[in-house]
């Protein structure tokens, strides 16, 4: 199923350059006239690198995390508090990634940190998790997000049903999943075009928001901290809603080896995305409540139309479409950055060949982009909204505060490392003790859901050693795996990537 390593991991970036189908490199490494190279190509810059982090981020969780965040808050005030806290850490984090990013220059993200820092079962377990829960997951919650905001205005009077709403999910998930494996210029620029109607959405909310409170209108600002007292196994789930919606600033390192000039693109990039997103979500969460009541948050499934129902009348009708196509953009971002992360892991030698090779015209790792498909499809057929981020967001924060300790490790293991950007040691201290505290509360505060994400991310270990570690499998399988291999190559028209160049 999974081949060994081709190559170790090599702290230079350096890998071994490979043939195509028995075909040597030429004399020189030069290749011949008329024959292009098979490699994903540098196409991500600044613009495209910020509408890739903007892109991933606003997402469904600004539309949806505010009643997660309310409930386990239990006021107005405290719930505003956590979404401010939640972006200051966020920010932290990305700070914390922008120094590994250009530290490590190698595609990724969390599963080439700590490859590099731990070693490659921590990294197996970590691809593995990412496979079988993260990703399918984060995409079915957003992917129901986008189903139920597109048929919003279809169904003003009445209920959606939720047949409905995970049929048009599904042709949403299968048309993302189309759209990365053509072409990754029109991936970018589709990107860049939904950012900016993210960004609509949200000045929708709060330019109305901010002329309620011109007006006076702060009675549910009133006695804010008021309310059901918060409970301390309550506190870790609102931050996982409050974090969930402002995931994706981790994303654009998932590509570094696509981007240009990443010593200052990846930092750059970060800082001006999370300013942005910070400022927007706080800002919306006051908005909301300028016309909404907590009690009436509570009970609504589409926050952001309920509240432009009551402000904007006819024109009300825009918001689902804006917020739709904001999810969207979120699909369309976390696909494109993740499938890099299956094909650089798959490259490792922790995941099938065929994952880490390229369509021989489109240059796109399109077996890593449609492997997501049917695991995707089995979450949205499988669970409700609430529970799936529940379920994702134990493992995802695990590794992640594992990713950004192994900062602080490679500071003391590695003083001499050449490190372009580098921010205060306090910064990735305070932010993966924050995500490891808050893992280790979320099983007492919800047992059952992060109870499973814990035992399928234990089952990591065995399958590393079945998979990766075995030497001795059967010939058959061996042959039988060889034969799938050159069957997906031969269907699907892809081949290895020819020059793996010096990053």
């Amino acid at each position: 199923m999974v081949r060994k390593p081709v190559v170790s991991t090599i702290s230079n970036g350096a890998y071994l350059q490979g043939s195509v189908n028995g075909r040597l490199p030429a004399p020189g490494g030069k290749e011949p006239p008329g024959q292009e190279k098979v490699v994903l190509k540098k196409k991500i810059t600044l613009l495209r690198g910020i509408s890739i982090i903007i892109g991933t981020i606003i997402g469904a969780g600004i539309f949806i995390s505010p009643k997660g965040v309310l409930q386990n808050t239990g006021s107005v005030g405290l719930s505003l508090v956590v979404w401010s806290v939640c972006g200051v850490l966020s920010l932290f984090g990305a700070l914390s990634y922008a120094e590994l990013g250009t530290s490590i220059k190698k595609s990724g993200g969390h599963y080439t940190y700590i490859l590099e820092v731990f070693g490659p079962l921590p990294a197996f377990v970590r691809v593995w998790v990412e496979l079988l829960i993260i990703r399918p997951a984060a995409t079915a919650v957003i992917s129901l997000a986008f189903g139920r905001y597109i048929l919003e205005p279809f169904f003003i009077h009445c209920e959606i049903p939720e047949l409905a709403i995970k049929l048009i999910t599904a042709v949403g998930i299968t048309v993302v999943m189309v759209l990365n494996s053509m072409s990754v210029s029109w991936s970018a620029r589709i990107q860049i075009f939904l950012t900016f109607c993210k960004l609509t959405a949200i000045l929708i909310i709060i330019v109305p928001g901010v002329m309620q409170l011109i007006k006076g209108q702060t009675q549910y600002f009133k006695d804010a901290f008021s309310g059901r007292d918060a409970s301390i196994m309550g506190l870790p789930l609102a931050f996982y809603y409050g974090m969930y919606a402002y995931a994706g600033w981790f994303y654009l390192n998932f590509v570094t080896e696509e981007v240009e000039n990443p010593e200052k693109t990846i930092p750059l990039a970060i800082c001006i995305s999370m300013t942005v997103v910070t400022v927007g979500y706080v800002l919306t969460n006051v908005a909301y409540f300028t016309t909404i009541s907590a009690e009436e948050l509570m009970l609504s499934n589409a926050v952001a139309v309920t509240f432009s129902e009551r402000l904007l009348g006819n024109f009300s009708l825009a918001v689902p479409i804006f917020v739709a196509l904001s999810c969207f953009g979120s699909m369309n971002g976390g696909v494109f950055a993740v499938s890099r992360l299956f094909y650089v892991a798959s490259r490792e030698g922790h995941l099938p060949e065929i994952l880490s090779m390229i369509h021989i015209r489109k240059h796109t790792p399109l077996p890593a982009v449609i492997v997501l498909h049917p695991l995707t499809m089995i979450m949205l057929f499988s669970g409700d909204l609430y529970s799936l981020l529940n379920f994702l967001s134990f493992a995802r924060w695990l590794f992640i505060g594992l990713a950004v300790a192994g900062l602080i490790y490679l500071r003391y293991k590695r003083p001499d490392m050449h490190r372009p950007f580098k921010v205060p040691l306090f910064i990735p201290a305070l932010f993966s003790f924050t995500c490891l505290f808050m893992v280790a509360l979320s099983l007492y505060s919800d047992p059952f859901s992060t109870g499973i994400g814990f035992i399928i991310t234990l089952t990591g270990i065995p399958a590393y050693y079945l998979f990766i570690i075995w030497d001795k499998k059967p010939k058959w399988f061996r042959r039988m795996s060889d034969i799938i291999t050159r069957t997906l190559q031969i269907i699907l028209e892809v081949v290895p990537e020819e020059d793996c160049h010096k990053l």
